[in-house]
C-alpha cells in the first residue's frame, strides 16, 4: 500500500524556471542561472470513487462510521515537506515543542493550518484530505509537554479548488470530521461515553466513535494512539438532528458567551452558519429576554417571553445532564464549549453540547458546578441562575436529574457500558508509545476506568440527596 501512495503522491512534475540578470555596467558581466524545482502534485487521478464512499449524494452513514462496539483505523499519509510545515506552523504559534516554557506562551486564535494528505481506510483512499491539528489549551498543553498525539481535524473537500479531481468528497456522506486525543483522560473514554448520556437523555449531540490512528509522514506508518471520532456539529449533526439545517448556528467562546447583563459582542458568537448575514437578532434577543425587568415581578410573563427564544426544555435538560455526570470545561464555569442552533422549525435557539473530554469527574480548578447550584453566581452565569431561580424552571429541573440516575446515568447501565467499552480499547489503549500517550503507565489506564465505576455511585448518592432535601 505504501509503495502504491508514493506513486501516487510523488510522482512529480519538474517545473524549471531560469532567470538571468546582468549588470551591464561591470568589466565582468555576472549572469546566476537560478533552477526552481517546483513539485506539482495535481496530476493525479481517483481511482476508486463510489457514491457510497466519496460521493456528497450519499447520506452519512453513521453505522460504518460511527459503530459503537468496535475499534477501527484509520492511517493518514503526509509529505515530509508538508509535516514539517504543519510542525513548524505549530511552533510560530505555541513554541518549541516539549518545552515547559512554553507556558508563558498564550493560546492562539489562530487555527494550525491546514496541509493536503491521504486518508486510508480500510483499504480505501480518500485523496488531498484537508488536514490540521486541532484544540485551544489541550493543544498548546500537549505540544509543550512533548506529546505528538495532538488531534486532527479533517476536511475532506478543503482542498477542492487546487484539485478539481476531489470536488464535494465525502467519507461515507461526511465533510468533516474530529479526531479527538482524549486529552486529560487516561480512561480515554469520557469523550465518547458523555456523547452517549446526552444522546440516552434526546439531546442533539455528535456521534462517537473509537479509533487507532497511524500517520505516516515519510518514514512509513507511526502508532498515534487511541481517537475518539467525533461528528462535526456544522456538518452533519444539523443536517440529521434537525429538520432544517438553514438556521444560524453559533460557537459562543468568550466573555459574553456567559450571557451577563450587557456584555454581549458578536465577535463573542462565532457564527458557522450564514457566516456572511451580518444578523446577530436572535442572540441579542436572547440577551433582552433573559435580562427583562420583569424577571422577577411577573415571572408567567418573563418564562413566555423567554421560551418564544431560547428552548428552554431542552436546556433545562442539558443543564440537569451535565450537572449529574460532571462536566466542568463548559457553561457555568467556562464560556465556551456548546453550541446554540437557531432551529428554523421552532424559531428558538437550541443548546447543543460539545467537547467533552473533561466530563465524569470533579474536574480542574473550582471544579464542576453543585447539583443546587449554590457554588455559582447567579449574576455571572445567569442562563444557570435566572432560570433555576424561578420555581417552575427549578421543579423541571429536579424532574430532568431525576430522570438523568433512575434512566440515562443509571448506575448498573453505566458500569456496564465502562465494562464493554474499555475492555474494548485496552489493547490497543496500553499499547500506546512514549511521546504518542498521555499514560505513565499501563496500569493507568484501569486506574482511571475504575475511577469511572466508582464515579457513577457516587454521583448516584449525591444526586439522591439533593432531591430529597
Amino acid at each position: 500500500m505504501k509503495k502504491r501512495i508514493l506513486t501516487t503522491l510523488l510522482v512529480l512534475q519538474l517545473i524549471f524556471t531560469f532567470s538571468c540578470s546582468s549588470d551591464s555596467n561591470s568589466d565582468d558581466a555576472e549572469t546566476n542561472d537560478t533552477v526552481e524545482v517546483v513539485f506539482d502534485d495535481t496530476d493525479f487521478e481517483a481511482t476508486y470513487w463510489t457514491e457510497d464512499t466519496h460521493s456528497k449524494n450519499a447520506d452519512p452513514n453513521f453505522d460504518e462510521v460511527f459503530e459503537d462496539n468496535a475499534v477501527k483505523r484509520l492511517d493518514i499519509v503526509i509529505t515530509e515537506d508538508r509535516w514539517n510545515s504543519m510542525l513548524e506552523n505549530m511552533t510560530s504559534l505555541y513554541g518549541t515543542f516539549g518545552s515547559r516554557s512554553n507556558a508563558t506562551v498564550s493560546s492562539s486564535d489562530e487555527d494550525p493550518i491546514f496541509v493536503p494528505g491521504e486518508v486510508f481506510y480500510n483499504g480505501i483512499e480518500w485523496y488531498r484530505v484537508g488536514i490540521r491539528f486541532k484544540g485551544n489549551s489541550s493543544l498548546q498543553s500537549s505540544w509543550s509537554a512533548g506529546i505528538l498525539k495532538l488531534s486532527f481535524k479533517l476536511d475532506f473537500d478543503e482542498f477542492e479548488d487546487d484539485y478539481p479531481q476531489i470536488d464535494n468528497q465525502r467519507f461515507y456522506g461526511f465533510k468533516k470530521l474530529s479526531l479527538k486525543n482524549n486529552y486529560d483522560d487516561k480512561s480515554m473514554l469520557r469523550e465518547k461515553v458523555a456523547a452517549d448520556v446526552f444522546r440516552d437523555a434526546g439531546l442533539a449531540v455528535s456521534h462517537t466513535a473509537f479509533y487507532t490512528v497511524y500517520v505516516d509522514h515519510g518514514d512509513g506508518p507511526e502508532y498515534f494512539g487511541v481517537y475518539t471520532l467525533v461528528e462535526e456539529v456544522d456538518d452533519t449533526v444539523i443536517d440529521t438532528q434537525f429538520t432544517d439545517n438553514d438556521g444560524n448556528l453559533y460557537k459562543p467562546d468568550g466573555d459574553s458567551a456567559s450571557f451577563t447583563e450587557g456584555s454581549f459582542t458578536e465577535a463573542d458568537f462565532v457564527k458557522k452558519t450564514n457566516e456572511d448575514e451580518a444578523d446577530y437578532t436572535d442572540i441579542e434577543d436572547l440577551f433582552a429576554a433573559l435580562h427583562a425587568t420583569n424577571r422577577t415581578t411577573d415571572p408567567e410573563a418573563w418564562r413566555d417571553n423567554l421560551e418564544t427564544i431560547l428552548d428552554t426544555d431542552t436546556f433545562l435538560k442539558y443543564l440537569a445532564v451535565n450537572t449529574v455526570i460532571q462536566n466542568w470545561d463548559t457553561y457555568g464555569r467556562m464560556t465556551h464549549n456548546y453550541f446554540l442552533y437557531n432551529n428554523p422549525d421552532t424559531a428558538r435557539l437550541s443548546w447543543i453540547p460539545w467537547d467533552n473530554n473533561e466530563a465524569l469527574k470533579d474536574g480542574n480548578g473550582r471544579g464542576a458546578v453543585a447539583l443546587d447550584f449554590s457554588d455559582v453566581n447567579a449574576t455571572s452565569w445567569p442562563l444557570i441562575g435566572y432560570l433555576y431561580a424561578d420555581s417552575t424552571y427549578k421543579a423541571k429541573y429536579n424532574t430532568y436529574v431525576q430522570e438523568t440516575i433512575d434512566d440515562y446515568f443509571n448506575i448498573s447501565k453505566m458500569q456496564s457500558k465502562y465494562a464493554t467499552y474499555s475492555s474494548l480499547i485496552e489493547p490497543y489503549a496500553t499499547s500506546e508509545m512514549d511521546g504518542y500517550t498521555f499514560l505513565n503507565s499501563s496500569s493507568d489506564f484501569q486506574v482511571a476506568v475504575s475511577a469511572l465505576h466508582s464515579h457513577v455511585v457516587e454521583r448516584a448518592a449525591v444526586a439522591n440527596t439533593y432531591l430529597s432535601k
